[in-house]
Order: C-alpha cells, then structure tokens, then sequence
C-alpha cells in the first residue's frame, strides 16, 4: 500500500513520465513506420539524416518507455499494492500475473530486441531493419502496458485531480 505522500506523488510523477513517453514513442512510430523498414531504408541512413534522426528517435524512446514502465513505474506500483518486489524477471511475472503486461518472456524478448537495436545499428543494415521492424511490432504492446498500469492508477484513486 502507499505509505507516504512521498510514494503516491512517486507512482503519480511516474505515471505521467510513462504516458507522456508513450504519446512520443507512438508518434514516432507512425512517422517512421509509415512504410515498411526495409533494408534499403537501412542502407540509406548515413545520407538521409531525417529518417536517421527518427530511427534515433524510435530507438531512445522505445528503450526509455520499457525502462520507465519496467524499471522505474511497476515497482512503485508493485508496492502500491501490496505486492512482494524482486528481482525483474519476478516483478515481470506479477505484471503478467495482473494483467499489466501479455507476458514475461515477451518483455524480455522487447528487451533484448531493444539491446539488439542499439548494438547492430552501425554494422548490419539487414539486422537493424529487421530489429526496427520487430520493435515497430512490439510497440501496441508497450503502449498497452502503459495505459493498464495507468488505469490501475486511476480505478485505485491514486491519479492526480
């Protein structure tokens, strides 16, 4: 449960971190994602710095709002309700268990898709465009973790009026 003005206005400030960078990494998927990542477009990053600045984009922000929401949100609002933190494969397990995310081992999977993304992004254009194009596809799925815990915020009476 909160314990203290300190942790409810903690679980409300990162709330609205995660909302916030959920609207930026959407927007930014949509622009990015408007046609297919291939690895032509790929190829193509070093002499177009506008699609190189929104694959910049896409890669900070998909990487920032799986941090803030696993990292940062869950285990503040694991406390929240009374849940037992761990480690964060354990607390990735009770997300799933509540519902907040579709899975553990897909999250781990989004991570390591996110490492992959960071990594291979100078050396191979096949393997970046493939990595963006799976990340593109994992971004509902962040952006719907995102608005559960939220809700889960909100039904408690936790938001601010």
């Amino acid at each position: 449960m909160i314990s203290t003005p300190q942790a409810l206005a903690r679980l409300q400030f990162l709330g609205r971190v995660a909302a916030k960078e959920s609207r930026h990494l959407q927007s930014t998927d949509q622009r990015l994602f408007a046609e297919r990542f291939t690895e032509r477009r790929a190829r193509s990053l070093e002499d177009d710095a506008d699609l190189a600045e929104r694959v910049e984009a896409f890669v900070g922000r998909f990487g920032r709002l799986q941090d803030t929401l696993a990292d940062k949100l869950l285990p503040v609002l694991l406390a929240a309700l009374g849940e037992r933190l761990g480690a964060q494969l354990d607390n990735l397990d009770r997300a799933e268990r509540l519902g907040f995310i579709a899975s553990a081992e897909m999250w781990l999977a989004m991570r390591q898709l996110r490492n992959q993304m960071v990594h291979e992004y100078i050396e191979d254009p096949t393997i970046l465009a493939d990595a963006l194009q799976a990340g593109h596809e994992f971004v509902p799925q962040l952006v719907r973790a995102a608005e559960l815990m939220a809700d889960e915020i909100r039904q408690r009476g936790w938001s601010q009026a």
